[in-house]
C-alpha cells in the first residue's frame, strides 16, 4: 500500500444469495455513514511497475500490508506474518518449518510443496516467482528485510498472467529515496533462533543505493529441524523528472529442515516427535532484475522489465520403503532430488494516464530451463527413526530436462462514463510451450513437446454512493498451464514418488478459473469496513491423486471444483488504539464425481475398485477452513511504548485422503484460537527494543493432516517388519508451542 501524494456447516449456497445478503449487511454502514474523504491510496494495477490507481477505483477488495506490521521482527517467515495480517488468509503448517508452509487465501494454494495445486502467483518487482518446475512458491527466497509493501490482489485477474487462479501477491522492496538511512537489528529466543539484519539507504537527489543483508538460524521446536537461511538484497537506483531506473540484485542460499506429518501416536507421547528424517531442502537463488519507466511527455510512460533467475535446489528425504515386503528387505530409503532452474524474460507496458481515463497495452516473455534428476538409495532406520544407508546410490534415470516458454500480449483501459463511477475492461493472450526431455534416451516417450493457449478477458465497475462508500463487482478469468513436474507424472499406471521421478505420461489439459466478486467498502467516523462475496469455478483442476502404491501418485486433471465465500472487515483508530477485524467464510467443494486412491479411509467405495473412495459433488475440499476470524489490536500506550496483538481462530479442516469427508475417524482437524503479543519500546538516540510472544496460551493445535499408515508400532515406536502390525492412522501437522523472542534496534544518527 502506498500514500497518494497529490490529493455452524454450511453447505454450497447459490452465489445469488450470497450478493444478496453481503449487500443486505454492507447497506445500513451507508446509510449511516458521514460524507468523509478519506485519505487516498494507491496499489498498483499490473505486474509491470509504472501503472497505479486510486484503491477505492480497483473493483475488487485488494490487501495490503502496513510498513509497520513489516517490521515485526519474530515472524520469521512470510507465510506467519500473511496469516496474522490478511483477511481469508489460513496457513496450513504442512512441514513444521516457518519457511515452508502452505498460504491459503480464499481457498487457493501458494505452497514450497510439490503436489500441492498451486492457485496464486508471486511477484517481486514485476518477476513473477513462482518455480517454472512445478508453480511451487520457496519464501525462503523472498528477502523480507527488503520488503517495502505487500498487495494482495484477489480473483482470476487475467493481468498478472499464469497461475492467477484465486489471487496474486505483489511485493514491491525498497529503495533508497523512500528508506534512506543505515541500521542493524538482532534477536534471539525460543528454538535457540537468532537472526541479524543489516540494511543502508541513501541517495543523493538522483543516484539512489539502498542493501540489506539478513542471517536467520534455528534449532526448530520438533526433533533434528534446525535450519539456516541467508539473503542478501540490493538495489541501485537512478530518478529523474522524465524517468526512473532500478537495478534489483537478490541473492539467498538456504538449508531447511521441514520434518512434516506425525501421526498423532506419537504427538501425543511427545509433542516434539517426528516421522522419519532427515526431510532437507537446500536452495541457492541468484535474481537479477532491471526495471525502469519513462515519461514520454506528461501522460504517456513506457515501463518495462528485464530479468533474470537461477535457483539450484537439492533435497534429501528420509522414507519408509515402498518396496519393504518382508523381514530383511531393506526398512528405508534416502531419496534425492537435485533441480536446476535458470529462467529469464522481459515485459514492456505503454500506457496514457489521465486523471478521468487510463490505457496500457503491454507484452511480457518469461522463458525457462530446468534439468532434474533423482536417486534413491536403500538403508535400514535407526532408534530415532533416521534412515542410515546400507547400499550404494543408484544412478539417476531417467534425467530429465523441461523447457517452458510464454508469450503474453495484455490490454487495460479504465475510464469515467461520470463522475463517480467507474469502469474498466482488461485481457491478456497466454501462448504457452512445454516440453520435456529424457537425456538418457532421446527415444523416450517421456519426450513431449506440448502448446497450451488462452486468452482471458475481464471486467469491473465500481460506484460511490457517497465520498465515504463505495459499490463494486468484477468478473475475471485466468488459467495456468501445466509445468514439466505435472506432465511429467500424469499416468496412473506409472506412479511417481514426490519429489517426482518421471515416466511417460500424457497430456493433462490447462486449468481456467472464472471469479467474480461484489462488494461494498467505505468510512463510517472513525470506522473502515467492508463487505465482499465471491465465487470461483476451477475447470480441469491438476490435482496430486495418490495411487495403490505406498508414498505414490500421479497428477491428473478433475472436473471441476469450487470456492464460494464472504468477506467481512472493520478497523478504525480509536485515540491511541488502531485496531482491525475481519471474519471470512469459504465454502470450498469439488464439484464433479472422481474416484482416487485412499487405501486408510474408513469409507472405501468398491464399484469404484480397490482401496478406493469416490468423492462426489459438494464434498469439501481438504485443509481450506470453512471459518477464519482475525482481531489485530495497537496500542501506543505512551510516547515510546507499544503494545500489539493478534488473535487468529480458523475452523478445523478436512484431512488428506478424506476427500469424501466420510472418514469414520480422525478425518477433521478441530479449530483453534491462537493469541500472539508484541511490544516495541524507543529508548532514544536510534535505539529500540523489541519482544514478540507466539501461541501465549500455548495452546495445542493442528493445521493440517493426512490419513496414512504407520510402521513403526514395535516397542519405542521402532520398525515393526510384520507388515501386519502395521496401523492406519491420521498423521497432523502440529502447531508450534509458546514461544518468544526478544531483540534490539539500532538506527544510526537516530
Amino acid at each position: 500500500m502506498r500514500k497518494h501524494t497529490d490529493a455452524q456447516r454450511l453447505r454450497l449456497t447459490p452465489l445469488a444469495a450470497i450478493i444478496s445478503g453481503a449487500c443486505t449487511i454492507g447497506l445500513p454502514f451507508a446509510s449511516h455513514a458521514q460524507t468523509v474523504a478519506p485519505t487516498v491510496e494507491v496499489v498498483g494495477t499490473s505486474p509491470v511497475p509504472g501503472l497505479d490507481r486510486p484503491k477505492d477505483e480497483i473493483p475488487a477488495n485488494v490487501q495490503s500490508i502496513r510498513r509497520e506490521a513489516l517490521r515485526d521482527t519474530g515472524a520469521a517467515g512470510l507465510p506467519e506474518l500473511l496469516g496474522s495480517q490478511l483477511q481469508s488468509v489460513n496457513v496450513n503448517e504442512i512441514q513444521g518449518n516457518p519457511y515452508q508452509a502452505d498460504v491459503n487465501y480464499r481457498g487457493f494454494t501458494a505452497s514450497p510443496l510439490l503436489g500441492t495445486p498451486q492457485g496464486l502467483s508471486v511477484y517481486q518487482d514485476g518477476v513473477r516467482v513462482n518455480e517454472p518446475f512445478g508453480d511451487v512458491v520457496n519464501w525462503d527466497l523472498i528477502p523480507r528485510n527488503a520488503i517495502a509493501s505487500i498487495d494482495l490482489i484477489p480473483g482470476s485477474n487475467p493481468l498478472f498472467g499464469l497461475n492467477t487462479l484465486g489471487g496474486a501477491l505483489s511485493v514491491r522492496t525498497k529503495d533508497g529515496f523512500s528508506h534512506a538511512g543505515t541500521g542493524i537489528e538482532a534477536y534471539t529466543g525460543s528454538f535457540s533462533r537468532s537472526a541479524v539484519t543489516a540494511e543502508h539507504g541513501g541517495n543523493n537527489g538522483e543516484l539512489g543505493w539502498y542493501f540489506t543483508a539478513t542471517r536467520f538460524k534455528e534449532d526448530g521446536w520438533r526433533d533434528l529441524s534446525p535450519s539456516d537461511v541467508n539473503q542478501f538484497f540490493g538495489k541501485i537506483s537512478h530518478r529523474s523528472s522524465k524517468h526512473e531506473l532500478d537495478l534489483n540484485l537478490t541473492h539467498a542460499n538456504s538449508d531447511l529442515i521441514g520434518n512434516g506429518l506425525t501421526p498423532l501416536s506419537f504427538y501425543e507421547q511427545r509433542r516434539r516427535s517426528i516421522f522419519t528424517s532427515p526431510d532437507n531442502t537446500k536452495n541457492r537463488m541468484t535474481m537479477l532484475s532491471l526495471n525502469g519507466g519513462y515519461w514520454l511527455d506528461d501522460v504517456q510512460k513506457l515501463s518495462g522489465t528485464v530479468y533474470v533467475r537461477k535457483n539450484n535446489v537439492r533435497t534429501l528425504n528420509g522414507d519408509a520403503n515402498d518396496e519393504f515386503a518382508a523381514p530383511g528387505d531393506p526398512e528405508g530409503v534416502l531419496n534425492r532430488t537435485r533441480t536446476r532452474q535458470t529462467g529469464y524474460g522481459f515485459s514492456a507496458q505503454w500506457a496514457h494516464i489521465l486523471e478521468d481515463r487510463q490505457l496500457a497495452v503491454g507484452t511480457t516473455f518469461d522463458h525457462s530451463r530446468t534439468r532434474f534428476q533423482q536417486t534413491e538409495q536403500e538403508g535400514d532406520f535407526l532408534p530415532d527413526r533416521s534412515v542410515t544407508p546400507t547400499d550404494s546410490e543408484e544412478d539417476p534415470e531417467p534425467k530429465l530436462r523441461g523447457r517452458s516458454r510464454t508469450w503474453s500480449l495484455f490490454a487495460t483501459g479504465t475510464w469515467k462514463p461520470i463522475a463517480d463511477a467507474t469502469v474498466s475492461l482488461s485481457g491478456r493472450y497466454n501462448h504457452t510451450s512445454v516440453r520435456t526431455m529424457d537425456q538418457l534416451d532421446a527415444t523416450s516417450s517421456l519426450n513431449s513437446d506440448y502448446t497450451y493457449s488462452k486468452i482471458n478477458p475481464a471486467m469491473g465497475a465500481t460506484y460511490a454512493l457517497t465520498p465515504a462508500v463505495t459499490l463494486y463487482a468484477n468478473a475475471q478469468q485466468g488459467n495456468r498451464a501445466p509445468s514439466p513436474i505435472e506432465l511429467g507424472c500424469s499416468d496412473p499406471n506409472e506412479p511417481c514418488k514426490l519429489p517426482n521421478a518421471m515416466q511417460a505420461d500424457p497430456r493433462l489439459d490447462q486449468v481456467v478459473t472464472r471469479s467474480i466478486e461484489v462488494g461494498v467498502r467505505g468510512v463510517a467516523g472513525p470506522i473502515r469496513w467492508n463487505v465482499a462475496a465471491f465465487g470461483a469455478v476451477n475447470r480441469d483442476d491438476i490435482l496430486f491423486v495418490a495411487s495403490n502404491t505406498v508414498g505414490q501418485g500421479y497428477f491428473k486433471n478433475f472436473g471441476k471444483t469450487q470456492r464460494n465465500g464472504v468477506e467481512l472487515g472493520l478497523g478504525g483508530d480509536y485515540g491511541s488504539l488502531m485496531w482491525n477485524a475481519g471474519y471470512t467464510w469459504v465454502d470450498a467443494t469439488y464439484r464433479s464425481s472422481e474416484c482416487i486412491v485412499s487405501p486408510e479411509n474408513s469409507a472405501l467405495d468398491p464399484s469404484c475398485g480397490a482401496d478406493n473412495i469416490r468423492v462426489q459433488s459438494g464434498d469439501r475440499i481438504p485443509g481450506i477452513a470453512e471459518h477464519s476470524f482475525k482481531l489485530g489490536l495497537n496500542w501506543r500506550a505512551t510516547d515510546w511504548l507499544t503494545l500489539g496483538s493478534d488473535v487468529v481462530t480458523h475452523s478445523g479442516v478436512y484431512v488428506r485422503g478424506n476427500e469424501n469427508n466420510e472418514h469414520d475417524e480422525n478425518g477433521k482437524t478441530s479449530g483453534f484460537t491462537v493469541v500472539n503479543m508484541v511490544a516495541d519500546a524507543k529508548l532514544g538516540g536510534g535505539w529500540s527494543v523489541f519482544a514478540r510472544v507466539n501461541n501465549v496460551f500455548d495452546k495445542r493445535y493442528f493445521t493440517a493432516g493426512q490419513i496414512g499408515e504407520n510402521p513403526f508400532v514395535g516397542p519405542n515406536n521402532s520398525f515393526d517388519s510384520n507388515t501386519a502390525n502395521w496401523e492406519d492412522e491420521t498423521f497432523y501437522a502440529p502447531g508450534a508451542p509458546r514461544s518468544g523472542w526478544l531483540g534490539v534496534r539500532y538506527r544510526f544518527g537516530g
